[in-house]
């Protein structure tokens, strides 16, 4: 299995790089460029109640903490789109625009200004990056919420959530566009190589749920395991199934994605499960999940005749950095007295 791994491994070297402290900067240089009135709405202290509350909603019907996009000049939408850069991957950066983006074609479908507007996602922070070895800030809106959490260069970045409304734009200057294609397609791609008798074992139930089981939940618990288990796919099976696991690790920079897939693969590779819920084609009602022992993935497009996505990647121990704050308090000088 390990010759799997090489899919996302990158040079030591830059592993160094993100880790050195100067990736504290862009959060720093943000903030600082906050008057006090903007830097009071998006600053809270680390154990503020707010952190821990995510959706993924339009901000007019579900209100966030944190400053808006729409609340800051030219200069400070800059820093923050070079802070963004800094905690995500190239493709990561990308895809959220492009879900962003997708606020333009509902309102031009809707004509709800209210409702929909690109500008209405919320930054917020937790914490101080410039003086605090632990500290949080969170960037959500309609149909993006990524959580940050950092001690001393480690980062965590669970809950994410990534959506699209609509998943296929189906008439405009942009028709025939999709997001989260990747995400989609490879799903559909494993389930249909699978033998008759693996489909008995990966499709748990016949018609796709409404949206992802978990919901907005501050806190994933392991599902029922339901589905086939990566241990029982042929060598070609399994390799669509890494790459779609890998699809959602490339949303954050290289060496916390081999992070990951290091502890997934130390962890018993060979039991992570892969189950499906409703038809196999696409323009069909469609779901799956992939479960292992310390992440859940979910996918689901179903609403709006199978044209609205909502994905996430959940850490049972690492969602809002719980096990980061649990080293920490384990760790920190003020708390072994």
């Amino acid at each position: 299995m390990k010759k799997y791994i090489t899919i996302i491994l990158v040079p030591v070297t830059f592993v160094l790089l993100a880790l050195h402290p100067i990736f504290k900067s862009p959060a720093v240089e943000f903030l600082n460029s906050l008057n006090k009135e903007q830097r009071d709405k998006a600053q809270f202290p680390f154990d503020h109640t707010s952190k821990t509350f995510w959706h993924y909603f339009p901000a007019s019907m579900t209100p966030r903490a944190g400053i808006q996009l729409m609340d800051l000049n030219t200069n400070q939408k800059e820093l923050f789109s070079k802070l963004l850069q800094s905690f995500l991957s190239e493709a990561g950066y990308a895809k959220t625009q492009k879900i962003i983006s997708l606020e333009h074609v509902l309102l031009e479908a809707t004509g709800d200004s209210v409702m929909r507007h690109p500008e209405k996602y919320h930054i917020a922070f937790y914490g101080n990056p410039e003086t605090d070895s632990l500290w949080a800030w969170s960037f959500e809106g309609h149909h993006v919420s990524l959580n940050f959490t950092v001690l001393n260069g480690t980062v965590s970045v669970a809950p994410r959530f990534f959506g699209a409304n609509p998943a296929t734009i189906l008439s405009g200057s942009r028709k025939g566009e999709r997001t989260l294609n990747t995400e989609e397609d490879l799903g559909l791609d494993l389930i249909i190589s699978l033998s008759e008798t693996q489909r008995k074992i990966a499709i748990f139930q016949e018609r796709s749920p409404y949206d992802i089981a978990t919901g907005n939940t501050p806190k994933a618990e392991p599902l029922k395991p339901v589905g086939i288990m990566f241990g029982n796919l042929s060598d070609d099976q399994q390799m669509i199934f890494l790459k779609l696991i890998n699809e959602y690790l490339s949303s954050v920079p290289k060496d916390q994605a081999n992070k990951k897939l290091a502890e997934i693969q130390n962890e018993d590779l060979n039991s992570i499960r892969f189950g499906w819920a409703g038809p196999t084609s696409l323009g069909k009602g469609h779901y799956y999940r992939i479960q292992g022992q310390s992440f859940l993935i979910e996918f689901d497009n179903t609403q709006n005749n199978a044209n609205h996505i909502h994905s996430v990647w959940r850490d049972f121990k690492g969602d809002f950095g719980r096990d980061l704050i649990s080293e920490h308090y384990k760790n920190a000088e003020h708390h072994k007295n």
